[in-house]
């Protein structure tokens, strides 16, 4: 089976110190089959480098959370 992987901007999503940090339009190639994201080595530095060092975001956003224990 051959697998159909193209180039698109994701969001790529982290926990950091009990929270998220989201970082939008982050180049990927995505396996239309699986929707597995695979990064190139420069933009896995870039993302760690943007997390770890604090750069400024872009905007906030408020983000509920559930427990799936208390669901149902």
């Amino acid at each position: 089976m051959e697998r159909k992987i193209g180039r698109e901007k994701v969001t790529y999503s982290i926990e950091v110190d009990a929270g998220f940090v989201l970082i939008e339009n982050v180049p990927a190639r995505v396996n239309a089959d699986t929707g597995e994201q695979l990064f190139a080595p420069e933009t896995v530095e870039c993302l760690q480098k943007a997390v770890w060092e604090g750069a400024q975001p872009a905007r906030f956003v408020e983000t509920p959370v559930y427990d799936f224990r208390m669901l149902g």
